[in-house]
């Protein structure tokens, strides 16, 4: 609990203590008006407990029972006696002494009943009973309770603030993150702003006050925040969207105050909301919870609202589902700027690989080039994960050093999935069915040129049970529609192949026509690319709110899948000689590298090959024969999705 929280709330505080004061007093009256009397003391009784209190050993050693004590009372032989919880003591006359259990306390009322009437036979003192306690003893039994209440009160009053992590200093600079260089452009003027944010006032300049980071997951935009809080020297407060909520009326709503008075206070200050998606999207209030949410989200709008142009407050939020984002948030005057962090390009990661690879035992066969090279469209978190991963292999092998097998295994491992320890041996017939799949995929990519074939194997990897593994020979953005139709013709060769070699199909094409039956409603719905020439979006009328009838795109869609599909049989059955080369050096060795697939199917082709089917890029990371249940072979392919606008210029 920080000081300023203490500041903001001292007089909740001071208001506390003074009932705690008050209830203590009430309770001192309390106990002096309810103190029993006490029965008269003399010398004896005095002399008694201070010998009690030494040791209660020449008591205890004589055990007497309860007929003894009231023959003593009646023949007056009581000098004094003493009343605890649990027993009572008594001297004699003779100057004998012994004890009573009285743990039921029947023995001591009997006794104080005497005095009640009026009569004195004995001097009589309490010894080590509750009566002896401290005075906060009495508090503790009979105001538990409102303890716990003051307890769970302060409990709620601590829920009730955001969990917000304020730094001065993250220790991250801009030279600090490797790639989004875009990005940290971007920043620059903002980076201005909070440095000297007086500047821009007298010059009548409006700074940003939100900015928005988008992305694909791992890509750095929690790095870039901290990065750009270091890079200014401002405070750094930590948030997800997922802290404002809460199961009770109303604390989301001051957690959204406490967090933006708290920025305030300590200016010039980043708040930083990761996942900000997690405060949603206003609803029709159709739940009370609707209601709620809509209430945070009204808070957060007013707050940023609130800011001063020379504030010093800056809002960056992160999130991977920008679309999902209530519209008033990113209006201007809220989130100015939209800042999309992109995948690193070549030279970053090869700057990745030499960053992380200098925090493991690597051997100096590394070649980081060749290493980025192959991981084109990979996210720093993944190139993260690689080079661990090879750590974690080369210490499975008790190896004393990471070497380049080591990474391109771990490379493999992050595209293709682990393989697996324990596996069911196929019978020969799926075997020669996975092979032709593959083979079909392989060639056909190396044919149009889909990227680059690096390897076909039967062996399982992950849930596949083949794989054809196709990287990206370079960075693209813009994807031409030969290069779709390409991507297209490629997912369906396995079927094709199985078509072609068996003269039936198997249910190893359902994830294949599934990937191609995405991108060909794609192509048809939203890209422009359809074989009538309809330009329409569905997505337009989908935004408009319009009733379309899907059919139309539907059957185009078809349409497009079926003369893909003709001209994919068509080249398969001219590199057929292939396609079998292939299969049976597959059932041969289980793998095949891609290079012998390109030397076999550019015989084939020859010239032609390079005249017909330009390099491409379609960012295909795997074709894999998966299964569908215990015995049959399924086929999944994985490709990477375009967004639901289609691919775009950026």
């Amino acid at each position: 609990m920080t000081k300023s929280f203490f500041y903001r709330h001292r007089h909740l505080f001071g208001a506390s203590i003074l009932c705690i004061a008050l209830l203590v007093a009430a309770l001192f009256a309390y106990r002096e008006a309810q103190a029993p009397a006490l029965p008269p003391s003399d010398d004896a009784a005095a002399a008694m407990l201070a010998e009690l209190h030494q040791s209660t050993a020449p008591w205890t050693v004589h055990r007497r029972d309860l007929s003894t004590l009231v023959g003593d009372m009646r023949n007056g032989r009581i000098a004094s006696a003493a009343l605890s919880d649990e027993a009572v003591y008594v001297t004699t006359q003779d100057d004998q002494r012994y004890w009573l259990a009285d743990q039921s306390g029947r023995i001591g009322e009997m006794i104080l009943r005497d005095y009640g009437r009026g009569a004195v036979l004995f001097p009589v003192s309490l010894f080590d009973t509750d009566g002896e306690a401290p005075w906060y003893s009495e508090l503790q039994r009979q105001w538990l309770l409102l303890s716990l209440l003051l307890i769970g009160a302060g409990l709620l009053v601590w829920k009730m603030r955001p969990h917000q992590a304020l730094k001065h200093n993250t220790g991250i600079r801009f030279a600090d993150v490797v790639g989004a260089s875009e990005a940290k452009l971007a920043l620059q003027d903002v980076t201005t702003y909070l440095r000297n944010p007086a500047a821009f006032a007298a010059l009548g300049a409006r700074p940003p006050k939100g900015v928005l980071l988008t992305g694909e997951p791992g890509t750095g935009k929690t790095q870039l925040a901290k990065a750009l809080a270091g890079e200014c020297g401002a405070h750094f407060i930590q948030v997800t969207g997922s802290d404002f909520s809460s199961m009770y009326f109303g604390v989301g709503i001051h957690k959204v105050k406490t967090l933006f008075r708290t920025a305030r206070k300590h200016a010039p200050c980043i708040v930083f909301i990761d996942e900000i998606d997690g405060i949603g999207r206003r609803g029709e209030q159709s739940r009370s919870s609707d209601a709620e949410a809509n209430r945070i989200i009204n808070q957060f709008l007013t707050e940023m609202d609130g800011f001063a142009a020379d504030s010093g407050v800056l809002v960056l939020a992160a999130t991977n589902f920008p679309n999902s984002l209530d519209p008033a948030l990113l209006r201007e005057g809220r989130f100015d700027r939209n800042i999309a962090v992109g995948l690193p390009g070549l030279a970053e990661r090869e700057q990745l690989f030499r960053l992380y690879a200098g925090k493991i035992k690597a051997a100096d066969d590394l070649d980081h080039t060749q290493l980025a090279r192959n991981s084109v469209g990979l996210t720093p978190a993944a190139i993260a994960y690689i080079v661990n991963h090879a750590a974690l292999l080369a210490a499975r092998e008790n190896s004393t050093q990471v070497t380049m097998r080591h990474c391109v295994d771990a490379l493999e491992t992050c595209r293709i999935g682990e393989q697996p320890s324990g596996t069911s041996a196929l019978s020969e017939a799926e075997r020669t069915r996975i092979a032709v799949h593959e083979a079909g995929h392989a060639i056909v990519a190396a044919a149009l040129g889909c990227g680059r074939v690096e390897k076909v194997t039967i062996l399982p990897r992950g849930q596949a049970l083949g794989v054809t593994l196709v990287t990206p020979i370079e960075d693209k953005r813009l994807h031409l529609e030969s290069e779709l139709r390409a991507r297209i013709q490629m997912l369906l060769a396995g079927r094709g192949a199985e078509r072609l070699h068996f003269a039936e199909v198997s249910s190893g094409a359902g994830q294949d026509l599934h990937e191609a039956s995405k991108l060909a409603l794609s192509m048809v719905a939203t890209l422009g690319m359809a074989p009538s020439g309809s330009l329409l979006s569905l997505q337009a009328v989908r935004d408009a709110h319009l009733e379309s009838d899907p059919r139309e795109a539907l059957n185009e869609a078809d349409q497009l899948l079926q003369e893909l599909d003709r001209e994919c049989l068509a080249l398969l059955q001219r590199l057929r000689p292939a396609l079998q080369s292939i299969t049976q050096r597959l059932l041969d060795e289980e793998t095949v590298a891609g290079e012998e697939v390109v030397k076999a199917v550019r015989r084939l082709l020859g010239e032609r090959m390079g005249e017909a089917a330009p390099a491409r890029t379609c960012h295909l990371e795997r074709v894999a024969a998966s299964p569908s249940n215990g015995l049959d072979p399924y086929f999944d392919l994985a490709v990477d999705e375009l967004p639901e606008t289609g691919p775009g210029m950026a």
